[in-house]
């Protein structure tokens, strides 16, 4: 294949990349840019969800998870959840008891009613406000906002998988770390994907980088290595471009060794007919801009993944299953043609315009090789 991402990179002022482009079973292009090289660790942000929902499937495969039983049965609190209505004349919200209960379903297509505080005006204020539901209760595992609406009333993307992270716990009695190197990681030979980069592999993890407000980037604080509070099943992950297309690469054979092929073809359903997933307005623009990944399309959504209801111009087939993460790593799965795609940046805020830019012409290239 004929891929120059270090042209594509360059064009676009990205200082460091990393793709891979796969099939079923061999690796048909790779390439770094810049500091970035083949075994970088990446942070992985949202592309931790495709993740956390392949661990589900496979409870829900061994019977220790339904998808359409309250979820309720293995985490009582979600059995207590308010939806917000609104704010009051004193600027108080407005809270009243769900009449719904909310179903694994629910949390892997990101129609539990679940919001972010920047995708979300309302979730943001209420954060404000009450000073709970925000990035900081997140970081410690405490997953306290309210519903915006009744499950199963509409898309909104937000903490629903962080959620599915708890309920995998619940249901497997494991950590969720220890479930996904034990069930998920280990099987696939995924040997630097963790929630928590271990000392000695701290010096592999890419600089991350901010846009300045006058276009240029800057480098944001590294963080340290070590466990984190919280692992969080919505975006904790870290890992390099090799293991994730390890993983995309079970996803193109059917879902094995990890999941029946059955399984496999309902997590690519669309599960969301007659509603638009996969685009948000931002309100917090320091982490991300209005994003839409299909301009001019209405996209669905499977169990775990945005499900293009129709092909991208010069790229990926109807149907294929994709997402991102919040510093601009971006993948899909073509199962039509047979191949999926990785390419990995380091840079804030999501969507960033050049960002997206090496997105798509890594993908046409993709297609024109």
């Amino acid at each position: 294949m004929e891929i120059r991402l270090k042209e594509i990179a360059k064009r676009h002022g990205i200082p460091a990349a990393a793709g891979v482009v796969v099939s079923a079973e061999r690796v048909l292009w790779r390439s770094s840019v810049g500091e970035a090289r083949e075994d970088s660790i990446f942070r992985l942000y949202s592309m931790t969800k495709a993740v956390t929902s392949v661990a589900a499937m496979q409870l829900v495969e061994r019977g220790l998870l339904t998808l359409d039983d309250p979820a309720s049965m293995w985490l009582p609190e979600l059995g207590r959840l308010e939806v917000l209505e609104g704010f009051d004349a004193e600027g108080e919200p407005r809270l009243r008891p769900a009449s719904k209960a909310v179903t694994a379903r629910h949390l892997l297509t990101h129609t539990s009613g679940f919001g972010y505080e920047f995708t979300s005006p309302e979730i943001l204020r209420y954060s404000e406000v009450t000073g709970k539901g925000g990035l900081a209760d997140r970081r410690n595992g405490v997953l306290n906002s309210p519903l915006l609406f009744e499950p199963g009333e509409g898309w909104q993307y937000g903490v629903s998988t962080d959620w599915l992270g708890k309920l995998v716990e619940a249901a497997s009695g494991d950590s969720l770390g220890g479930y996904l190197k034990g069930q998920v990681f280990e099987p696939l030979g995924m040997k630097d994907t963790c929630f928590g980069v271990p000392e000695e592999k701290w010096g592999r993890v890419m600089k991350c980088r901010a846009r300045r407000e006058d276009g240029g980037l800057e480098e944001t604080p590294n963080g340290r290595p070590g466990q984190p509070v919280f692992e969080s099943g919505g975006g904790g992950l870290y890992g390099t471009v090799g293991d994730y297309c390890a993983f995309l690469q079970m996803m193109l054979r059917g879902g094995a060794p990890l999941l029946l092929a059955e399984t496999m073809d309902e997590m690519a359903r669309d599960q969301v007919a007659g509603m638009a997933a996969g685009r948000f307005r931002s309100t917090m623009r320091k982490y991300s801009l209005d994003a839409d990944l299909h301009p001019g399309h209405e996209d669905g959504w499977g169990l775990g993944f945005l499900v293009n209801r129709t092909g991208f111009e010069g790229g990926r087939s109807a149907g294929s299953l994709g997402w991102g993460g919040l510093a601009n790593t971006f993948y899909w799965v073509d199962r039509a043609r047979g191949i999926a795609a990785v390419v990995m940046m380091q840079v804030l805020p999501f969507f960033d315009a050049e960002c997206i830019g090496v997105l798509r012409e890594f993908e046409e290239a993709v297609y024109r090789s």
